[in-house]
């Protein structure tokens, strides 16, 4: 009976515009949701290091009333000191919802399937969630007519890029893409995004052209070449993505008041020269803001789906 937020396709077009109405009133109003986890208890599993994602949930549980709890690897390596299952199972009898960072998705899964709370996927190896709704949010926010622009994401077909196809096709927002040869999107999500464009009228492109990809938008997004974990293949991959920098040569094809994204950390001098991140065109510290009002959004909608069905 509970709800999970394990990737964006698993809510309906109506849940992620009700979040986002949630998070401008979370923005519009720091006490807004005051009290709402009253009482209650989140626990942050983590097994991979974070600076956003920790610090803005453990703050927006905070302003939510509740109580947060940081289980590092220290404490719980999922699958190595016990199963997934019994971690879940156990966590469960305790607290009221969970946060996981993981190395593999599947562990996202393992948790979901033996908890009986709400399950948060603050990042996995396939999908990045609150990552994805933060940044259509923040693309909402920037234009008004939001539905109508198209957004070029440039560099890895990474778990960023992943939960930015399926969020921008989910409610009309045209996105393309451009990665280099052998560091595509998984092709599954890319057939579920064109599937959920056919519904909502947006456009995918998927290419390998950051030319193309960039010729007219109104946004431009990167990420890192180098993600936690990838460490030993960084001379490999510096080389392969040699050619999908975004600077001011590639931004000149954009249309001229663009906005730069980025889920950060970056990588000035690599992904990103640093005229173009810190140009008044960025708005990578409105999206690392924005992070802390829609996770609260997001742990507000997922327990008014608790409280409904207790009230029934």
């Amino acid at each position: 009976m509970k709800k999970d937020l394990i990737r964006i396709q698993d809510l309906t077009p109506d849940e992620i515009f009700h979040i986002f109405e949630l998070t401008d009133q979370a923005k519009q109003y720091a006490g807004r949701f005051g009290d709402f986890l009253k009482r209650k208890n989140v626990g942050l599993i983590f097994q991979k290091p974070s600076n956003r994602t920790r610090v803005s949930f453990e703050v927006g549980i905070f302003q939510l009333g509740g109580n947060c709890i940081y289980l590092g690897p220290e404490e719980i390596n999922l699958g190595v000191r016990e199963s997934t299952a019994d971690v879940s199972k156990t966590l469960s009898r305790y607290l009221d919802a969970i946060v996981a960072r993981t190395h593999l998705h599947q562990d996202i899964v393992d948790l979901t399937q033996n908890a009986n709370i709400p399950i948060i996927n603050g990042l996995s190896d396939i999908y990045h969630p609150c990552q994805g709704l933060t940044d259509i949010y923040s693309i909402k926010e920037k234009f008004e007519n939001f539905q109508e622009i198209t957004v070029a994401y440039i560099g890895d077909g990474n778990n960023v890029c992943h939960s930015l196809l399926i969020g921008c096709s989910k409610i009309g927002i045209n996105i393309n893409i451009a990665t280099p040869k052998g560091y595509e999107a998984d092709e599954k999500i890319i057939s579920l995004s064109k599937a959920n464009a056919q519904q909502s009228g947006s456009k995918i492109s998927v290419g390998y052209s950051p030319e193309v990809a960039v010729k007219n938008v109104e946004v431009i997004y990167s990420d890192v070449w180098v993600s936690m974990g990838q460490e030993t293949d960084s001379d490999k991959r510096i080389g392969d993505f040699q050619g999908y920098q975004v600077n001011q040569d590639l931004v000149k094809l954009a249309k001229k008041n663009y906005c730069f994204m980025h889920c950060l950390p970056a990588h000035r001098g690599l992904e990103v020269t640093a005229d173009v991140i810190d140009s008044p065109n960025s708005i990578v510290f409105d999206q690392a803001e924005n992070r802390l009002h829609t996770q609260k959004s997001i742990l507000v909608f997922l327990f008014e789906h608790l409280n409904q069905i207790e009230e029934e």
